[in-house]
């Protein structure tokens, strides 16, 4: 059945596709938290992304994430830059400390850093 429209009266609009998300070239985050220690079967240090810029990263992780949700970024504590992937932890993300950047920045367990972290996207 044709559609009829009546002259002077407002024209139908078509249904919106949905909410329509405009996404960066790249997500850059920077926060403060403390270093902590794993002692699970492949020891390790880690810091505890926020719950805000977590929040950030899940927005934009569909769009960059593979296995188990890992989300690849640049990050920089002091001068050291190093590239690694986020763990999803607890509805959250975690960032892992390697060897090399605790030695270069003389971090240790229970010292807070500041942590920058990009997202190519």
């Amino acid at each position: 059945m044709p559609c009829s429209h009546v002259p002077g009266s407002p024209v139908p609009k078509s249904p919106s596709p949905g909410p329509h998300r405009s996404y960066p070239d790249r997500v850059d985050l920077e926060f403060s938290n403390e270093v902590w220690f794993w002692r699970g079967p492949s020891p390790y240090h880690f810091v505890t992304v926020p719950e805000g810029e977590s929040a950030e990263l899940q927005a934009t992780s569909a769009l960059v994430s593979y296995g188990w949700g890992m989300v690849p970024v640049e990050a920089r504590i002091g001068s050291t830059r190093w590239t690694t992937s986020l763990w999803p932890k607890n509805g959250g993300y975690i960032v892992p400390l390697k060897d090399l950047v605790r030695k270069a920045e003389r971090i240790d367990v229970g010292d807070t850093v500041r942590v920058r972290l990009a997202v190519d996207v």
